[in-house]
């Protein structure tokens, strides 16, 4: 049977989501609670690939079993044995095709600023030294809802087979007084797209940089034009959408 496994985590002591030969990752720390619990060699596929330091109010990762999972009793126990940044909230039953990354059929990211000193801000957003004009940049950002082509905020000599991807949402909104939320969804994301986003959108903000020439970068296919990519702690995957009828409803567990 496979299952879906909705999470969130810090990112703060990881390096990303994926498993990595010589450093600690979520996705490590997931499968060794797993392989503990289940009793048996256990990986699971992510929905994406959070880079370092970067956070997850919502990750969803699938897993398979030969046999139907008491859902409510591992989602309690993987809480117990996992360490305080990552949780696990729910354990759901699926479709044997259903896929925690190619079925999604959206994500959407935040990333926080704040614009005056903050010390309850500084592990999960970026504090400007400028006040950017905010407007603006949502002029600039809406340019995105109209493009496809995202090389220009692509990580280099990634394994993708296409960096097409469609926006559905990109905005900025002042969620308290000097905390701004970039919010961002789409079908897909590049390897490091948002925070080349972000970095290139506070370029607008600071005036170096027109909406017209926002465009033009999109429109360059070049990385090298963009700005640089801003830090990953201030951002967080913070939803993930699939269809409704991959979901299947709880076996019957026969008690021991």
């Amino acid at each position: 049977m496979r299952y879906f496994i909705y999470l969130s985590y810090d990112g703060r002591a990881y390096h990303g989501w994926q498993v990595q030969p010589n450093a600690e990752s979520v996705q490590g720390v997931l499968n060794r609670a797993l392989t503990t619990l289940l009793r048996r060699p256990t990986e699971v596929t992510g929905a994406g690939r959070t880079d370092t330091g970067v956070n997850a109010a919502l990750m969803v990762a699938h897993f398979d079993t030969e046999q139907p999972l008491d859902t409510l009793r591992l989602t309690d126990k993987l809480c117990r044995i996992l360490p305080p940044d990552i949780a696990v909230s729910r354990i759901v039953p699926v479709k044997e095709e259903a896929h925690a990354r190619f079925t999604a059929t959206s994500r959407t990211y935040h990333y926080h600023v704040y614009t005056e000193k903050n010390p309850f801000r500084r592990h999960y957003a970026v504090r400007l030294f400028f006040r950017p004009d905010f407007e603006l940049m949502n002029r600039a950002a809406a340019l995105l809802l109209q493009t496809e082509d995202f090389t220009s905020f692509s990580k280099l000599n990634t394994d993708v087979k296409t960096n097409i991807c469609h926006v559905t949402r990109a905005r900025w909104t002042e969620t308290e007084p000097g905390l701004w939320r970039f919010e961002i969804t789409a079908d897909r994301f590049l390897r490091n797209m948002v925070r080349a986003v972000v970095g290139t959108l506070l370029e607008v903000g600071r005036g170096r940089l027109t909406v017209e020439g926002f465009k033009q970068i999109i429109d360059s296919k070049d990385r090298c034009a963009a700005g640089e990519s801003v830090a990953g702690h201030a951002l967080s995957l913070v939803d993930i959408a699939y269809p409704d009828d991959i979901f299947l409803t709880e076996p019957t567990l026969v008690a021991e």
